[in-house]
């Protein structure tokens, strides 16, 4: 039988922290007199935590030292891991799990590629944590998408080869480090937005069992 890798990111495609991020950030922006809006949100998506910072501090005008910059990093992530606590596995996105059990019962070797330092953290809250064959995280790698270290990790992981990988992606980064591995790209979200992915669905109640077959056995 054929074996693909499906590789899933985790933010706005398993679960919906991106709400969490929105409200930590929002917290340290207010805090230092800057607005924050779920716009300027969007352009923070699969965006390292320091770039985040820089680009609040620079819609802000706001200068810090580095010691201080530091503590406003450890800030947002003390405000987001205190929300990310109070995660239950109502929080999955609509149909995941109906694609994993697919995939699961296909034999098909399952990673996920996330950026967040706390991706083991949340699978275990929503009870997703031995759903995959490989976990790389922001713990496991130095290059923040579009650049593809992630994803070649876990395809390395999964003992697969790039070209015979799949990923699910909601960030126009993800899909450009997806593209960048030779990886067949599947956009989760808004077509305008992810338009340089191979596939795009709304979300996974948009992907069919046919259509994972046909990927499955697509040669």
């Amino acid at each position: 039988m054929n074996k693909r890798g499906f590789i899933f990111d985790l933010d706005g495609v398993i679960v919906d922290t991106a709400k969490y991020h929105f409200l930590a950030w929002k917290k340290l922006a207010n805090d230092l007199g800057i607005d924050f809006t779920e716009h300027q949100n969007e352009q923070l998506k699969g965006v390292s935590r320091v770039k985040s910072l820089e680009k609040i501090l620079d819609w802000g005008g706001i200068s810090l030292s580095e010691d201080a910059f530091q503590d406003q990093m450890n800030k947002k992530n003390t405000d987001y891991l205190s929300y990310i606590e109070t995660m239950k596995e109502d929080e999955i996105l609509v149909d995941v799990p109906k694609v994993l059990d697919y995939l699961k019962n296909e034999k098909q070797p399952l990673a996920l590629g996330s950026a967040s330092k706390n991706a083991r953290k949340i699978l275990k809250k929503v009870s997703l944590y031995d759903s995959f064959d490989a976990i790389v995280d922001g713990t496991n790698v130095t290059k923040a998408k579009p650049d593809p270290e992630v994803f070649l990790k876990a395809a390395e992981e999964l003992e697969i080869h790039p070209e015979q990988c799949v990923v699910f992606e909601d960030s126009i980064a993800g899909v450009q480090a997806a593209n960048k591995a030779n990886m067949i790209s599947i956009g989760i979200g808004e077509q305008d937005v992810l338009s340089e992915a191979d596939f795009v669905f709304k979300d996974f109640s948009e992907i069919s069992i046919d259509f994972l077959t046909q990927l499955i056995n697509k040669q």
